[in-house]
């Protein structure tokens, strides 16, 4: 039997974990459709919603038939997001793989052009995008870039700036080379955290591979009042964000296969990093135990600098100084 044309192009597989992301799904299987490239294979993975998100994936069964896409539907159980990937990684069959929130979208040339680039440089396993900030109030109107502050953006080697936070980070900026990503995850799973997946799905071919960046915004990343890290409004619920953070790139790093001199420098990078975020909270919120208990632990981790004591020296002028 003959191979059609569309058989002949690499399979593009685009991993979209959703919980109770009804009133946001449309517009971003919409996107999906609008693409392009169209020999996508398109997984949505429904973490145990209580909302419609499966009579909405139903209801676009025959359009994306239509477009010449296939669209898989995944259910199970509520486990976060990490394990929602996983769900979606035990399946994906595509040459180049992506991953996006349920609450995003794509722009129209997001797929073919990532696509494209990868299949003309070989050198690099992961080819990353800009993307445009959005309101969720206003979809037309652009507040920012991702790339904003982002100062290495051409650099190739991104696993410690990643690890940093000056990497850029949202989920559907990337396209990665299946063949380079099973080659350092063959076990198709990534840590399963309730949220996060980016450090999971990144850091492992960022260490052995390279990246390269496309100066474009190819995708839009929508800021909601109600989402996860808008929702952190309190000392409690930061607390239990950066721990998360700091439990996903541990176990992340246990995952990757390094020297132990290695991976203990990167673990010390980012147990100050932590540090430093629970220091700042502590004074944030007026809170002197937790204060000292993390200037402590920078001390102790060898990274107090004199910056840090003339900042200190100053906090403690401004509390003591008498009225």
């Amino acid at each position: 039997m003959q191979m059609t044309d569309m058989e002949k192009m690499p399979l593009v597989s685009i991993i979209i974990p959703c919980y109770n992301g009804a009133k946001t799904l449309r517009i971003c299987l919409d996107s999906v459709l609008q693409q392009t490239y169209k020999n996508l294979e398109v997984i949505t993975v429904n973490d145990g919603s209580t909302d419609d998100t499966e009579a909405i994936v139903s209801s676009y069964a025959d359009r994306f038939e239509n477009a010449g896409m296939t669209l898989r539907y995944v259910y199970q159980e509520n486990q976060g997001l990490g394990a929602a990937i996983n769900a979606g990684l035990s399946v994906f069959s595509g040459d180049y793989l992506c991953w996006i929130d349920c609450d995003d979208f794509m722009l129209p040339e997001s797929i073919r052009l990532r696509m494209e680039y990868l299949e003309s440089h070989p050198e690099f396993a992961v080819v990353t995008s800009d993307a445009y900030l959005f309101d969720e109030a206003d979809l037309t109107t652009p507040t920012g870039r991702a790339s904003a502050g982002k100062k290495e953006l051409d650099n190739p080697h991104q696993f410690e700036l990643l690890l940093r936070g000056k990497s850029i980070f949202c989920a559907g900026c990337h396209m990665v080379r299946s063949s380079a990503f099973l080659d350092v995850v063959p076990q198709r799973k990534i840590y399963p955290a309730r949220r996060g997946q980016n450090w999971q799905m990144l850091l492992p071919v960022y260490y052995k591979y390279k990246r390269v960046f496309i100066d474009e915004p190819l995708y839009g990343y929508v800021i909601h009042k109600t989402s996860m890290s808008a929702a952190d409004d309190t000392k409690e619920k930061w607390c239990i964000r950066y721990r998360e953070h700091l439990d996903i790139v541990m176990n992340t790093l246990d995952s990757i296969d390094m020297p132990y001199m290695e991976r203990r420098k990167y673990k010390r990078i980012f147990k100050v990093i932590f540090a430093r975020q629970m220091l700042y909270l502590g004074t944030s919120y007026k809170d002197c135990w937790m204060l000292l208990k993390y200037l402590i632990r920078i001390i102790l981790l060898g990274d107090f600098k004199w910056s840090d004591a003339k900042w200190l020296s100053g906090l403690l002028s401004k509390r003591f100084k008498r009225k």
